[in-house]
């Protein structure tokens, strides 16, 4: 997923409202990275009476459901949904792949399915097409800027500033710094950097990432006060300095 697409947003301008569901931890873990990327507001149930209490809750536009749950089956869980959502935009995530499933899941409601294992990058894509045809997002054409303490980056111009300072940065630490912005003030894992700006499966080239985040420290904080921490066994965060 190393180039973003435009961002979708609620009609209102609103940031766009995902529930992931699955029982899997790492694996929701890596989904909900994935989905926050798009800068939509996400959150996580590992059990199909969590993810009801949860949609009642959060009033999510999509919902990532796991077909195999521990008390119960993604079936029942969407039924319940629709009774409360009749318009939420639901994708089963199933390790199985056969007709009669596939059938099950339309017939109950279901709008698309993604087959374990997946692509990150196909699974967003099709959230993205779902939330497109039910008319629930407008996409977002003007300039994005994000913004943490003093440091900016302009995700079209493709222009980063500390302090008003211009920093030079490649395609790769853009990537890199930009997930990190989004995500500012949440911990990150190697894992979790992995699947967002290189895309490779869990597990692959923990290096990359070590020697990514070090040159872009070398570009973001020398001679400031630093903004990328490591967390001792647990990843990266980059938060704004403190005065």
């Amino acid at each position: 997923m190393n180039a973003r697409s435009a961002a979708l947003t609620r009609p209102d301008g609103t940031p766009v409202r995902v529930l992931v569901v699955d029982d899997e931890p790492d694996l929701a873990e890596v989904v909900t990275g994935a989905l926050r990327y798009e800068g939509w507001e996400v959150r996580c149930a590992g059990t199909a009476q969590a993810a009801v209490d949860e949609a009642r809750a959060f009033r999510p536009d999509a919902v990532v459901l796991d077909i195999m749950l521990p008390d119960r089956d993604g079936l029942a869980v969407l039924r319940e949904l629709r009774t409360g959502q009749p318009h939420v935009c639901v994708l089963f995530l199933t390790a199985r792949d056969t007709v009669e499933d596939r059938i099950a899941g339309i017939t109950a409601g279901g709008d698309d399915y993604v087959t374990k294992p997946f692509s990150l990058g196909e699974l967003v894509a099709r959230v993205r097409g779902l939330l497109r045809r039910a008319g629930m997002t407008r996409e977002r054409t003007a300039g994005s800027l994000l913004v943490v303490g003093d440091l900016e980056l302009d995700e079209d111009a493709h222009e980063v500033t500390r302090g008003g300072t211009p920093i030079d940065l490649s395609p790769t630490e853009f990537q890199l710094l930009r997930c990190l912005m989004r995500n500012a003030r949440r911990v990150l894992s190697k894992t979790q950097l992995l699947d967002l700006v290189w895309s490779y499966d869990f597990g692959g080239q923990a290096h990359v990432v070590e020697l990514y985040v070090s040159y872009l420290r070398k570009k973001i904080d020398a001679g400031r006060e630093p903004m990328i921490h490591t967390v001792r066994g647990a990843g990266y965060v980059l938060r704004p300095v403190v005065r």
